[in-house]
């Protein structure tokens, strides 16, 4: 399949466990890691014509199935990692680098509005499928325009008012993934900007269990509420199936307590959905994406 000319890693039947933040999914069909972008461009065009394909960072926000996933996933993590200063005050990060990277970059340079990603568990090419958001900031708030590539390996370059941006959603051009994004901020003082991110930082360890395997935040908030109040509200913190469990210091996390798998969570996910609909009327939807097959 991989041409001798491509120069990162395939494997196959790869575990997922071992990428994904919670520490449970079933085996990739095949999973290709890129040297670097221009690597992946060059890989993608080499896959069969129709050949699924799912892109993977950091493993967080992401529920593989116990049953693995057929196709080919790319894993990005520690790849696409070239991140600079392209002017004043515009920055170019690839999809790969870790959201957290992103926000010192962008304090150390002394630009503002991007601090926010410090609490976000991801990558960027992640937090742009999602517009990903903590502490009142979105990922879309700050990018100008992103680098598409799609299955026959073309890149674009597109604007951000081609795509359909809202609370942890984006809708775009169908078949087309994230390489790159450029951000635009503002002029700031880097002092300044290193504190707030310490104090976000500290707010986040204080409120969320970031010792613990966990996606991050499983369900998106309802409109003028907060999924964790629903959670707590139902009597759930601490409630388990299996392995898994609804964390006891913020009810909108669930935690894999080490024995736990793909099943067991999405059982806890649907218990959950099912109570704050039963005493509430309110259908919690989830922010965590879902792929592969059961087992």
């Amino acid at each position: 399949m991989a041409s001798t000319e491509l120069k990162g890693v395939l494997l196959n039947e790869e575990p997922l466990s071992k990428y994904t933040s919670w520490r449970v999914g079933g085996p990739a069909e095949r999973m290709y890691i890129p040297e670097n972008k221009a690597d992946l461009i060059a890989f993608i065009p080499s896959l069969p014509a129709g050949e699924p394909i799912y892109w993977m960072g950091l493993g967080s926000n992401l529920l593989v199935r116990d049953g693995g996933v057929r196709g080919t996933v790319i894993n990005t993590r520690s790849r696409l990692k070239e991140m600079y200063l392209l002017d004043g005050n515009r920055v170019y990060v690839e999809a790969g680098v870790p959201c957290p990277h992103v926000a010192r970059f962008c304090a150390d340079l002394g630009l503002a509005g991007a601090e926010f990603l410090a609490g976000i568990p991801g990558t960027m090419g992640g937090a742009l499928r999602m517009n990903a958001g903590a502490f009142g900031g979105e990922t879309w708030g700050i990018v100008d325009q992103v680098e598409m590539i799609n299955s026959q390996g073309e890149v674009q370059i597109r604007d951000k008012q081609q795509f359909e941006v809202a609370y942890r959603s984006v809708k775009g051009l169908a078949d087309e993934w994230f390489l790159s994004t450029q951000l635009v901020l503002n002029k700031g003082d880097s002092e300044a900007s290193l504190l707030h991110i310490k104090a976000l930082l500290e707010k986040r360890n204080n409120s969320q269990p970031t010792n613990k395997p966990t996606c991050g935040s499983v369900f998106k908030n309802p409109q003028g509420d907060y999924a964790a109040r629903l959670i707590e509200a139902c009597g759930l913190k601490g409630y388990r199936v299996g392995g898994a469990v609804v964390s006891e210091k913020h009810a909108n996390f669930i935690e894999n307590q080490g024995n736990a798998t793909a099943l067991d969570i999405e059982k806890l996910i649907d218990h959950i959905q099912q109570q704050v609909k039963q005493q509430f009327g309110i259908e919690l939807q989830t922010e965590v994406c879902r792929v592969g097959d059961e087992a």
